[in-house]
């Protein structure tokens, strides 16, 4: 298990390019399997979580050319099973909308993960496959991992989410394109649309309407598109550049929808110098004085991702920052709230984590060594955080950054 350290306070000044959006590349690769024909994808993320994807979908019979860094060419559209397991290794995004995908294809599919992931919870996305007709085994009648899937003779559903989740929504509709009629997927909360906008770009019919959303199954068609940069990855940097003396740093060609980029709303109100220009997706940042706000939970399904890197800038802030409806953190691939509440408080700050709620008290930050519980968010957030100590801080644990950002310390070594 490797570690890294990682000395401050220090500036950050240049520009910088984060791996493609991770949440899209793992669609991207679904819809490219699911295509008859041939798509060509660019910006791909090659981190762990995807690569365990694109590997799930060549066992299932997609041809995949990483032609390039850069270049991803998928032939789609002869899918068969799959001869061994599929491991989609620490992904929950990889292994929910895998299941939604092979519930319509009429074959067995077997799906496990790392020790990690076998304790996240999957019921939320095997009961309402479930209800469409598709036959799943797992731990504890379905709860946990391994999931065995026997697809195909699906119907349509009208499906009420419980709880806000763009994984079980992707899921559904995965499945909804081999129904014998259309499916609809109500939501308490706006989600990611990355499923709906990537299947309409695919010819097939998808409405939405507020909080719902309505498929009509029909055939994917093959494309081109370029993977945009991820929000989620690019939070860490505008962070450190807010909360690092002297820093102003621009990270390039994020992707800005409106679902995915609530934290950039946050960090505004908190302060943040910020410039954002929405069609190119460059965000400037520079060193700001923050002062605490209050995240309430219908904020939350648009920026849980970037939590850890919130937290770090509130542990910074002037005055008290309080995030409601986060209960979510506890099931994501640590116990997210409490190891935001550990982590940072070894590196001085003061956080109450309970329920559903987060609590960080601004003030300053020393130098100590952390634990990253095996997440990368947890990993890179620690990081940002011994940017802003005075002094040298340990992140244990490291390796695991490589699940979505592999290249994460060669950036920061060509921001410093």
């Amino acid at each position: 298990m490797r570690s890294l350290t990682v000395e401050g306070p220090a500036s950050l000044r240049g520009r910088i390019r984060v791996p493609g959006d991770k949440s899209i590349s793992h669609r991207a690769l679904l819809l490219a399997a699911l295509a008859e024909g041939n798509s060509t994808i660019r910006g791909l993320s090659r981190g762990e979580d995807v690569l365990h994807t694109s590997a799930a979908v060549a066992s299932l019979g997609a041809l995949v050319n990483h032609r390039t860094d850069e270049v991803t060419e998928v032939t789609g559209g002869l899918l068969r099973e799959a001869t061994q397991v599929i491991d989609v290794g620490n992904s929950g995004t990889g292994i929910r909308l895998l299941a939604g995908m092979v519930a319509a294809l009429p074959f067995l599919t077997v799906l496990e993960g790392d020790s990690s992931l076998a304790g996240r919870p999957m019921g939320r996305v095997v009961r309402p496959l479930r209800q469409m007709g598709a036959r799943i085994d797992g731990r504890e009648d379905g709860e946990f991992p391994p999931l065995v899937v026997r697809g195909g003779g699906l119907h349509g559903i009208e499906y009420e989410l419980p709880v806000p989740s763009a994984q079980v929504k992707g899921a559904i509709l995965l499945a909804g394109l081999g129904a014998d009629g259309p499916t609809v997927v109500h939501e308490p909360l706006p989600t990611r649309a990355h499923t709906e906008e990537m299947l309409a770009r695919c010819g097939v019919e998808v409405s939405c309407d507020d909080l719902s959303v309505r498929l009509v199954p029909g055939p994917v068609s093959p494309f081109e598109m370029e993977v945009p940069g991820d929000p989620s990855q690019g939070a860490f940097w505008i962070v450190a550049a807010c909360i690092t003396p002297g820093s102003d740093v621009i990270v390039e060609n994020l992707y800005t929808g409106p679902a995915r980029v609530g934290y950039l709303d946050v960090l505004t109100r908190m302060g943040a110098d910020l410039e954002i220009d929405r069609d190119s997706g460059d965000v400037r940042a520079r060193s700001s004085d923050l002062r605490g706000t209050v995240v309430e939970p219908a904020e939350i399904p648009g920026l849980v991702d970037e939590i850890p890197a919130l937290a770090v800038a509130a542990a910074v802030a002037s005055g008290e920052t309080r995030f409601a409806g986060v209960g979510e953190l506890r099931v994501k691939e640590s116990d997210r709230l409490e190891a935001i509440r550990t982590e940072l408080g070894a590196l001085g700050a003061r956080v109450e984590a309970g329920g559903e709620s987060l609590v960080v008290q601004g003030g300053r930050l020393r130098p100590a060594s952390v634990r990253s519980h095996g997440d990368h968010r947890i990993a890179m957030a620690a990081v940002v955080a011994g940017l802003a100590a005075d002094g040298v801080s340990v992140i244990e644990g490291w390796d695991c950054v490589a699940t979505s950002y592999p290249g994460f310390e060669q950036d920061l070594e060509e921001l410093r």
